[in-house]
C-alpha cells in the first residue's frame, strides 16, 4: 500500500473529528463523527455513510422496494462517496466552482420543471427531512461533479461518420415500419403490347392529368373520370398503407414528400401513375426557415466613433434606396467582415438562429430586398439587406443530429464508467473501519 508521509500525517490529523460545545454551562467534549475512509487528500466521514444509507432506505420504503443487507448497502454507499470525493478533489484542482447565482438559477429551474415555487420546493425539502441549506449544497455538489465528468469524458468520445450513417439507416428503417400514408392514385393504362405511339398518347394523357391537378382540379373527380386503377370509383383513394406494404415504385417515389404533394407520372408495366399524398402519420418532417442576406460591417475605433459609424451606414442606406450606389461595391470597399466583404457582403443561406440576437431580430422584420436601419451588435454596426427567404426540409439533418446524440450519450455513459474506474484504481484509498475491510 502506497502510504507516504503526507498520507500518514493526514491519517493522524483526521482520524477523529471532535466538536466541543457548551451545554448548560458545562463544557463537554464529545466525539460526534469520525473518518471512515481516507481518499487521496480527502476523507469520507462516518456520518456521510450513515446519511446516504438512511436516505436509500427511506426511498426504498416509500417505493415499496426490497433492499439487500445493511452490509451490502454500506459497501455501495462507501463506493459512491469515494468516487464523489475524488471528483470533488479533481474539481478543486481544475478550479471548477458553482457560484451562488448559478446555484439559485438551477434550483429555480428545478422548481419550474415541477411547476412549483421556490417556497413550495423548500417545504418539500424540509418534509423529506433535509434543511434547505443542506439541499442547496447537495445540488451544488451534483453540478460540480457533473462539470468535472463532462470536462474529462467528453474528449474521450469519438464518433465516426460511418457510425452516424449506420444509425441513420436504422432510424429510417424503424421509421418506415411506423410510417403510413393514405394515397390518391390515378392510373393511365397502357395496353399490353402497346406501340410507341400508344405509349406516347398515354404519357400525354398522364401529363395533362398532372397539369390539371397542379392547377387546382379536384383529384377525386379526375380519378373517377380518368383512372383505370382498381380504386377509381373511390376517387382513387387507396386507403391507409404502411410504406413497406405499398408497391416499391410508390414507396420510393413518396420518400421525403409532404402531405398534399403530387407525384408522377411514374412508369410501370401497367401504365403511368399519378399519386397524391392525401394524409400521412408516423412520418417526421422537420422544416426550418433559412435566409440569404448580405451586410456591411463597420467597426468603431479610436479614429471612427460609434456615432460616426452609425451615421456612415445611414448614409449608405440612403444612397442605396435612391439607387446611387451598389451594395456589393460598398461592401467590398467598406465592410470589415473578412468572410463576406469580397463576396459583396453576401452571407449565403443560413438558419437565422446562428446570428447574434440583434442581427437575427433585424432579419426577422425585413422583406425581400429591404434594407435594415443600422444596427449595433457585439461585432460593430451593420447595414443588412434581405435577399431571400426559403423553407428548407431539415428532416435528414435532424436524423443525423439525433443519431449523433444517441451515439454520444451511449459512448459518454460507457466512457464515464471507464474514467471513474481508472480514477479510483489510481487513487490512494484506505478503509479505517475494520468492518469495511
Amino acid at each position: 500500500m502506497r502510504e507516504n508521509m503526507k498520507y500518514r500525517l493526514l491519517k493522524v490529523s483526521l482520524l477523529s473529528v471532535t466538536v466541543v460545545f457548551s451545554m448548560l454551562a458545562n463544557a463537554v467534549e464529545q466525539s460526534l463523527d469520525k473518518v471512515s475512509v481516507i481518499v487521496d487528500q480527502g476523507v469520507v466521514l462516518e456520518s456521510e455513510i450513515s446519511d446516504l444509507v438512511d436516505g436509500v432506505k427511506q426511498g426504498a420504503i416509500a417505493q415499496g422496494q426490497a433492499l439487500p443487507s445493511d452490509r451490502a448497502l454500506r459497501t455501495q454507499a462507501i463506493e459512491r462517496l469515494i468516487l464523489k470525493s475524488l471528483q470533488m478533489q479533481m474539481a478543486e484542482r481544475m478550479g471548477i466552482q458553482i457560484s451562488d447565482p448559478q446555484l439559485e438559477q438551477t434550483i429555480g429551474n428545478i422548481a419550474d420543471k415541477d411547476n412549483i415555487s421556490i417556497d413550495q420546493l423548500r417545504k418539500q425539502v424540509q418534509a423529506d427531512g433535509l434543511t434547505y441549506e443542506v439541499y442547496r449544497e447537495k445540488v451544488r455538489e451534483e453540478l460540480i461533479t457533473g462539470e468535472v465528468t463532462r470536462a474529462n469524458v467528453r474528449r474521450r468520445v469519438y464518433i465516426t461518420p460511418q457510425e452516424i450513417d449506420t444509425l441513420v439507416n436504422l432510424i429510417n428503417q424503424q421509421g418506415a415500419e411506423q410510417a403510413e400514408y393514405r394515397l390518391g392514385h390515378i392510373l393511365i393504362a397502357v395496353p399490353s403490347g402497346a406501340t410507341e405511339e400508344q405509349i406516347s398518347i398515354s404519357r400525354g394523357t398522364a401529363d395533362k392529368v398532372l397539369e390539371l391537378l397542379n392547377s387546382g382540379s379536384d383529384f377525386t373527380k379526375i380519378a373517377i373520370a380518368s383512372s383505370s386503377g382498381p380504386k377509381a370509383l373511390e376517387g382513387g383513394d387507396m386507403g391507409w398503407m404502411n410504406v413497406n406494404s405499398m408497391p416499391t415504385l410508390f414507396a420510393e417515389a413518396i420518400q421525403g414528400e409532404k402531405q398534399e404533394a403530387l407525384i408522377g407520372p411514374l412508369r410501370s408495366g401497367a401504365g403511368f401513375h399519378v399519386l397524391k399524398i392525401l394524409e400521412s402519420r408516423g412520418v417526421e418532417i422537420v422544416e426550418i426557415e433559412e435566409v440569404n442576406a448580405r451586410h456591411i460591417l463597420v467597426k468603431p475605433s479610436i479614429i471612427l466613433s460609434d456615432q460616426k459609424a452609425e451615421q456612415m451606414l445611414q448614409e449608405f442606406r440612403t444612397t442605396l434606396i435612391e439607387g446611387e450606389e451598389d451594395f456589393a461595391t460598398l461592401a467590398k470597399i467598406h465592410s470589415e467582415d473578412p468572410g463576406s466583404a469580397l463576396k459583396g457582403g453576401v452571407l449565403g443561406w443560413n438558419d437565422p438562429s446562428i446570428y447574434v440576437p440583434e442581427f437575427k431580430a433585424a432579419l426577422s422584420t425585413l422583406k425581400k430586398d429591404e434594407y435594415s436601419q443600422p444596427i449595433r451588435t457585439v461585432h460593430g454596426w451593420h447595414l443588412i439587406q434581405l435577399i431571400e427567404r426559403r423553407i428548407d426540409d431539415a428532416t435528414e439533418k435532424r436524423k443525423e443530429d439525433r443519431a449523433y446524440q444517441l451515439l454520444f450519450n451511449r459512448k459518454f455513459n460507457e466512457e464515464t464508467d471507464t474514467w471513474l474506474r481508472e480514477m479510483r484504481d489510481g487513487a490512494y484509498i484506505e478503509l479505517l473501519d475494520k468492518k469495511d475491510l
